[in-house]
């Protein structure tokens, strides 16, 4: 009997929780002597024994409906009633109320997930109107967001706006010039709901984007925890992401680029759920045992997950264009899941039965419906009005306009033709700027972005000293990206020999926010872009410590030196957090304090 709830979708007896088996949740190899493993008894020699030396592994046995949907770690409907106490704990003299006890089991998968979340909301929510000026591109999104939601469409701006914005008690100067912009409006709208609530100032607009960073903090715990099956690695990667400095920084700016990151880890999270949804209905529908023909033939039906995945991908290119990447490397990953469970149901022709049954289905989950959204988020541009300068740029562009197609509503040409121009603009951008960088160096955080410094100096701006700093620096957490280029090198390996599809899956998403940008090396880009990839970068440093702890056939010296291990690297990751924090939240230090975190002199 299979059942659903909100957390799972696992075999009712089960209720294995991994992370007590120790949270790495890595699957165990096939034993030599499984059918069709490389040594088996009737097996030939195969490319797959000749990789066994480089660490390739064939799948893992088990059921079915095992090897479909791995059991979950324990949650509600899946905790017996009565869990034993913690041993390491009884060790301490502690014991807690049996009833609190397996309530805490119970919902440990949410309750860890939030806590982690509200520290890293206090991270991102204190102070946040400071540094109180208008930082970096905020001159623009800022400005751009409350023309939105007083016209529907940007405006060009006094030169003085700045100056009058942040003059305390001062009208705002809007006015009703359209501007031509290069950005689609849904982070901006978002950004404008902060100022509706909290003022045109820069907690107001700041509010929304700090509130995204949070919520993703949440989302990114409860991926890892459904990806790796072990809510203690779900809590680690929640916490490696909430002591990002890039996450950080750009949490606690009304730019962009936080706004496209969390569309597009949504869109993962509910490809993700759509996965597990799918697999257990196929195996359902199987009855837990492989049915070639059944599998080739079964339709997986509705599947709103996927649907509700094509909004949020809609949404991150509504944001910005970088989300066009991010459909097709999500469009292409769902429909090979889609193969991967048939192929593991039993289907002898995989590949041609997800042609022949899912991929349509998929087109229009992903990219129809994103179309959809994205032409959507444009409602404010179509509701301005057509006549000669009255509303957005190039509103009237169609109107009189003789066209070969006069079946195209003249709103949607017009539209046509400023997308045109948008990325005439995005393709030959190439002024210079001091803090731009090449994608080959962003991984090692070759050269960050200063947001915003000033110098203040002896009984300025909290300056104790004769000379103090005050900066806003764009830049990652170093020692966790760092660990990150390792762990990519693993997730490689681990995908390509082990064939672990949550490798493969956080690879995507990273490939498909940061490859892209080498095909612009000439263009004018900044490291912040990089924000987009960091949640999947964090899912490769949780993997790679799941390894460091070992898996749950290992023995308890070996676990004990992993566990120890993982421990000092997630401290060392957090030291060197709060080592750089002062230069991430634009605290005033003094400016030798500031000279002793400039570690390479691309920094500066």
């Amino acid at each position: 009997m299979w059942r659903m709830n909100g957390d799972t979708a696992a075999q009712a007896p089960t209720g294995t929780d991994h992370s007590a088996q120790g949270g790495a949740g890595l699957p165990s190899p096939r034993s030599p002597g499984s059918p069709g493993s490389p040594g088996s008894p009737g097996s030939s020699p195969h490319w797959r024994e000749r990789l066994a030396g480089f660490g390739y592994r064939a799948r893992p046995t088990g059921t079915l409906t095992e090897r479909l949907v791995p059991p979950m770690p324990d949650g509600p409907r899946v905790t017996p009633p009565g869990v034993p106490q913690s041993p390491l704990l009884l060790r301490l003299g502690l014991r807690l109320p049996q009833g609190l006890w397996s309530f805490l089991c119970r919902w440990s998968g949410w309750l860890g997930p939030i806590a982690v979340a509200v520290f890293a909301g206090l991270l991102r929510f204190t102070n946040l109107g400071q540094p109180h000026a208008i930082i970096f591109d905020e001159t623009y999104y800022a400005k751009d967001a409350y023309a939105l939601w007083h016209g529907g469409y940007e405006i060009n701006w006094p030169e003085d706006a700045n100056t009058t914005i942040m003059t305390p008690g001062a009208a705002v100067p809007y006015r009703t010039t359209a501007s031509y912009v290069v950005h689609p409006p849904v982070g901006k709208w978002l950004i404008g709901a902060g100022e509706q609530l909290f003022g045109m100032n820069p907690f107001g607009w700041r509010f929304a984007v700090a509130l995204l960073g949070t919520l993703s903090v949440l989302m990114l715990a409860r991926i890892a925890r459904r990806m790796f099956r072990s809510t203690l690695l779900g809590c680690v990667a929640g916490l490696l992401l909430s002591v990002d400095g890039l996450h950080l920084v750009l949490s606690r700016t009304a730019l962009l680029d936080l706004v496209v990151m969390f569309w597009m880890l949504a869109a993962f999270g509910f490809l993700l759920l759509d996965r597990d949804r799918t697999r257990a209905r196929l195996a359902a529908r199987l009855g837990g045992v492989e049915s070639p023909l059944l599998a080739q033939r079964l339709n997986l039906g509705w599947r709103p997950y996927r649907i509700a995945a094509g909004v949020c991908v809609g949404l991150t290119c509504a944001t910005k264009w970088s989300g066009l990447y991010v459909a097709a490397a999500f469009g292409v990953l769902t429909v090979l899941w889609d193969v991967g469970a048939r192929r593991l149901a039993g289907a002898p022709r995989p590949y041609q039965a997800v042609l022949a049954r899912d991929v349509v289905p998929a087109f229009v989950s992903v990219v129809v419906v994103s179309v959809a959204v994205y032409l959507a988020s444009w409602w404010g541009w179509f509701a301005s009005s057509n006549a000669p300068g009255q509303g957005g740029w190039g509103r009237d562009w169609a109107v009189g306009r003789a066209t070969d197609y006069p079946w195209i509503p003249e709103g949607l040409r017009a539209l046509w033709h400023y997308h045109s121009t948008v990325y005439e603009f995005h393709t030959h951008l190439t002024d210079p700027h001091t803090y731009q960088s090449n994608p080959w160096s962003w991984l090692v955080l070759g050269r960050p972005v200063s947001f915003y410094y000033e110098s203040p100096k002896l009984g300025q701006d909290g300056c104790t000293v004769a000379d103090c700093a005050r900066e806003v620096l764009g830049m990652g957490t170093p020692l966790l990206w760092w660990t990150g280029v390792l762990a990519l090198v693993y997730c490689l390996w681990r995908w390509a020999f082990r064939r672990d599809w949550r490798a493969g899956a956080l690879l995507c998403g990273l490939a498909a926010g940061y490859l892209p940008w080498f095909l612009y090396q000439q263009r004018t880009i900044f490291l912040f872009y990089a924000v987009v990839f960091v949640p999947f970068l964090v899912l490769a440093v949780t993997m790679l410590i799941g390894a460091l702890i070992g898996p749950p056939g290992a023995s308890r010296d070996r676990r004990l030196i992993g566990s120890t291990a993982a421990g000092l690297l997630v401290l060392l990751i957090v030291w060197n957090f709060l080592y750089f924090f002062p230069l991430f939240t634009g605290q005033t230090i003094p400016l030798q304090d500031w000279r002793s975190r400039m570690w390479f002199n691309s920094w500066i």
